[in-house]
């Protein structure tokens, strides 16, 4: 759910220009979500984002998950087989 949180914040953003910067932390971070990435020194996991022309991100981890998120609703799959949605109304995993 970490993941699917960030994936939110990435897919929010809305700038026209990409102005992309390395955090203290390792991670890359742009203003427009267009392409993002960065690790977690805890997990063990990296990630990266990208943003197609439809307004969908996408982020894939180095464990194999892989999410897609567009304002605020999105799916998230991991390299286990799991499955998490999150709508307007409702959220869960089976």
């Amino acid at each position: 759910m970490k993941i699917l949180l960030i994936l939110i914040c990435v897919g929010l953003s809305s700038n026209a220009i990409a102005d992309c910067r390395t955090t203290a932390t390792g991670r890359t971070a742009c203003n427009n979500g267009q392409e993002a990435g960065g690790y977690n020194a805890n997990s063990g996991s990296a990630w990266k984002s990208d943003k197609n022309s439809a307004g969908v991100s996408t982020t894939q981890t180095s464990k194999g998950g892989e999410a897609k998120t567009k304002n605020g609703k999105g799916v998230y799959k991991s390299s286990s087989g799991k499955t998490c949605v999150k709508t307007a109304n409702n959220q869960g995993c089976n």
